[in-house]
């Protein structure tokens, strides 16, 4: 059994909490995950509940995407850890950043990352402000960014948009909207 285990589709909060203790341990670059495991639900600690809406690994079509890179930056290992396993399931390679000047300095060490998931509340240096720092990097300057934040107030679209994000998803994250909006940006669909 995984470091998670189904429990009427929830997750396992002290089994997600051991694995993001040893996701953290290994910054970066997130080995593969097993393919069967739940999404996490809103836990006592505060996590962000997402929503696996997408069909099941063997229903889907394997490698709907090429290898391609995607860097995750959240400081809740929880959201990086239940987002690997939909982006390994659809053939995508995750790096994992868990601030702002982090995640600037995962992208300057890996320029092939195809799009950025920037979650916007963080500490130390926010999605915003990152998101403006790589647009002023000429590198990434056409580098997709998808804001994600669980705090959605009126304006946050359009203030992420500003700081120079591609586009926008509230959490609960649908997986199958995420996977469609990455693909549309990823691959100018």
């Amino acid at each position: 059994e995984g470091p998670a285990r189904e429990a009427g589709g929830a997750l396992d909060v002290p089994a997600a909490e051991r694995a993001a203790a040893a996701l953290a341990s290994r910054r970066r670059q997130i080995p593969p995950m097993p393919r069967k495991r739940p999404a996490p639900q809103e836990a006592e600690s505060g996590g962000e509940m997402w929503q696996d809406t997408s069909r099941r690994a063997e229903e889907r079509p394997r490698g709907a995407f090429g290898g391609e890179k995607v860097l995750i930056v959240d400081d809740d290992i929880r959201n990086v850890f239940a987002l690997t396993s939909v982006l390994e399931q659809n053939g995508l390679q995750v790096l994992y950043a868990e601030n702002g000047r982090e995640g600037i300095e995962v992208l300057e060490q890996h320029d092939d990352v195809a799009v950025v998931l920037m979650d916007i509340m963080m500490p130390e240096m926010d999605g915003y402000a990152t998101t403006a720092a790589i647009r002023r990097m000429p590198q990434f300057s056409g580098l997709p960014i998808i804001a994600l934040t669980a705090k959605a107030m009126k304006g946050d679209r359009e203030k992420s948009i500003e700081a120079g994000a591609s586009d926008y998803v509230t959490k609960p994250v649908d997986t199958d909207h995420l996977l469609s909006v990455m693909a549309r940006w990823m691959r100018g669909e």
